[in-house]
């Protein structure tokens, strides 16, 4: 169930562990715009560490979402991420679909830790250069029981699952898709989630390396209710850099910088394994996405710490929206909580 890209109608339904979102594109002209654009908030605990706990209420959810907005497409796109998702690229010898085919069964009983029969294994030829006798392959191999948890509360709220991704490919579809990057431009693109942080590094439009670990939004929010005796809302507020009545920055700004420092020392840690198996690649820019991309004082450190501009990554930056309605105040708000949703919904369109 694993899909690089499929050319039919799709809507992108992003299952985090704050929030579900969905967007549907539709062509204009040549190029795209929003057609439906929409987000449901989970309570805490509902979708742990990239495992959905409560299948009712995330599946009861997307029904609301579907219904409320009128979208009628029932074909979804929807991304996984985390500990049960392996990501390898492998250089092979040249050889035709059969062979590879074949080959890539070997290769991931070598590189894969789960049992072969436990997954479901996709693979894509990155770069295949004819005049070399070696061929990029990336290899993507997802537990059967984590596709499973995510296809099974689409299909009970009713959706047909088509496509299931990799919360980092869907964010490179976003990039590729509205920056149109150079060839030799080698960035990474971080999308900052609630319990999980994917990184991935990319020159052009072929990923280099790719990176999930347990770490994210939350824990700032469990930090600042610890330390500062927040509820859950007052503690999202502060992490945003909301104001809270008696929390001042000189009491915010240590709690954020303390989770900050151990989600930039997992940065550096990813950073030092590529540079030191990528041969002299050099970092040129990061993008930054997801629910956590707005935390409070985060992209300032990030830019402090790697010495390379930081941006937001902005998934509507070539696709269309009403920008004057209540969607241009959503996406402004919400711009890069929504990367993965885009980059989902843009596996309609892959020939654009």
């Amino acid at each position: 169930m694993l899909g690089f890209g499929r050319g039919k109608q799709l809507v992108g339904v992003d299952i985090g562990s704050s929030s579900v979102k969905a967007v549907e594109l539709k062509r204009a002209g040549k190029g795209l715009e929003v057609s439906k654009l929409c987000m449901e908030s989970l309570d805490p605990e509902i979708v742990v560490d990239g495992a959905i706990v409560d299948t009712n209420a995330v599946s009861n959810s997307i029904a609301k979402i579907f219904a409320e907005n009128k979208i009628k497409t029932r074909d979804v796109a929807t991304s996984v991420s985390g500990h049960s998702v392996i990501v390898k690229k492998l250089s092979l010898e040249q050889m035709d679909d059969k062979q590879l085919e074949e080959a890539i069964q070997m290769e991931a009983a070598q590189h894969i830790p789960f049992d072969i029969a436990e997954v479901n294994l996709d693979y894509q030829i990155l770069e295949a250069d004819p005049e070399s006798s070696v061929m990029e392959v990336l290899l993507v191999a997802v537990k059967k029981d984590k596709i499973l948890n995510y296809t099974n509360v689409l299909t009970m709220a009713g959706k047909t699952p088509v496509v299931v991704d990799i919360d980092a490919f869907a964010l490179q579809n976003v990039y590729e898709y509205n920056y149109d990057p150079a060839s030799d431009a080698t960035v990474a693109l971080l999308n900052l989630g609630g319990s999980v942080m994917n990184i991935n590094i990319v020159r052009g439009r072929t990923p280099l390396f790719t990176r999930d670990v347990s770490v994210g939004g939350n824990q700032y929010t469990d930090s600042l209710q610890k330390e500062l005796d927040l509820g859950f809302e007052d503690a999202e507020q502060v992490k945003m850099g909301g104001s809270v009545a008696g929390i001042s920055d000189e009491a915010r700004i240590p709690v954020l910088q303390s989770v900050s420092e151990i989600i930039v020392l997992e940065m550096q840690k990813t950073f030092d394994f590529f540079r030191a198996t990528a041969g002299g690649e050099h970092l040129q820019k990061l993008y930054i996405a997801g629910g956590s991309a707005k935390v409070y004082g985060l992209v300032d450190l990030l830019k402090q710490e790697f010495s390379i501009p930081v941006e937001e990554l902005n998934p509507f930056r070539q696709i269309g929206y009403d920008e004057a309605g209540p969607m241009g105040e959503f996406v402004s708000q919400n711009a890069p909580r929504l990367a993965v949703a885009v980059g989902l919904a843009l596996r309609s369109f892959e020939n654009l």
